[in-house]
């Protein structure tokens, strides 16, 4: 028997169900295309009956319990506000924020070598919150936002061309490209020496070499230098001593080095005899220093045929001349030596 008294049920007040809490939606920002999944956080998920992003519906929900729901984003521009709707109400909005999707016009520079490490400035536009920048799907070793339009970053090892990407919460931008290059390459150097006073033209052969952006002798710059093709440049030696390291850097890093000698001038001391006949054909030895590379003994205008026996001595032959002095000098890598007198003395008459 049934003791409840209808009229006091009938009486008795229906429970009504609370309005859902949200409290958070992560991430709180998406591309405006929408299709991304957030999470709401909150509690009263029960018996939901919409997720709404301002006036959107979400794409496709899924209550996984009374405190999280996941939400697949509409397309959207702004903030707008999240709610959840149950039989119990509507919830309070939380802002979601739709960002406008990154986009990249340039690079500068647009190569750089494999070894990585070339800093580039990239400008776009909606670039703000950048999370990653990929050289080729690698991210880059390190990156700075430095604007909504500008972001500088350090290209990591790689080779070939690879696009540039930048991600933000509003997407990916399209590519701009960076071309890996390699370091050149030298083979031969010809002059390999010449006089400490510099000024020798010099021509580097290798590979690699277009673009070049330096050519050093040492630790100083080539007093000029001009790239002819990818395999040559021709370069003018600047002042130095000693033997040094020739290099070419260009877009793809510096090259291997190649030895470069300064000669020091030659010097003459002493001529022996200092005099001799107007006839071609008297012996005259030669004393001084840096006399190695000796390339010619001239008696006023006049070449002379020579061997150099070491470095301070020459042995010459003195060419025809008339009566009088005659300067007598060298050439030699280091350049032109002080100059001595040779007096030809006419044969007597009998």
């Amino acid at each position: 028997m049934d003791n409840r008294d209808p009229a006091v049920a009938a009486a008795r007040p229906t429970a009504i169900a609370a309005a859902p809490v949200l409290n958070s939606v992560v991430p709180n920002s998406g591309p405006t295309a929408g299709n991304n999944v957030v999470t709401l956080n909150g509690s009263g998920f029960t018996g939901v009956t919409a997720v709404s992003f301002g006036t959107a519906a979400a794409l496709l929900y899924t209550v996984n319990s009374t405190t999280q729901i996941t939400a697949t984003v509409p397309p959207g521009t702004g903030t707008v506000g999240v709610t959840v709707r149950t039989p119990g109400g509507t919830s309070g909005s939380v802002p979601y924020t739709y960002v406008a999707p990154p986009t990249l016009t340039a690079a500068s520079p647009t190569q750089g070598p494999t070894s990585g490490g070339t800093t580039v400035v990239l400008t776009g536009t909606a670039l703000t919150g950048a999370t990653a920048v990929t050289f080729g799907g690698i991210p880059a070793t390190s990156y700075i936002v430095n604007s909504a339009t500008q972001i500088t970053a350090v290209s990591p090892a790689g080779s070939g061309a690879v696009p540039i990407t930048v991600t933000t919460a509003g997407g990916t931008s399209g590519p701009v490209y960076f071309f890996y290059v390699s370091a050149p390459y030298l083979v031969d150097i010809s002059p390999g020496q010449g006089p400490a006073s510099g000024g020798t033209t010099v021509v580097l052969t290798g590979a690699g070499l277009t673009g070049a952006t330096a050519v050093a002798f040492g630790a100083t710059p080539a007093a000029g230098f001009t790239v002819t093709s990818s395999a040559q440049i021709t370069a003018v030696s600047p002042a130095g001593t000693g033997s040094v390291a020739v290099t070419v850097t260009g877009p793809g890093g510096v090259s291997n080095p190649l030895t470069y000698t300064y000669v020091a001038p030659p010097v003459l001391s002493a001529l022996s005899p200092a005099q001799g006949p107007t006839s071609a054909g008297a012996g005259v030895t030669l004393i001084g220093s840096g006399l190695t590379t000796t390339t010619a003994v001239r008696f006023g205008t006049a070449s002379a045929a020579f061997t150099v026996l070491s470095d301070t001595t020459i042995a010459a032959l003195a060419p025809a001349g008339t009566t009088g002095s005659v300067s007598v000098n060298v050439t030699s890598a280091g350049g032109t030596s002080n100059s001595l007198t040779y007096t030809r003395v006419a044969a007597p008459m009998i």
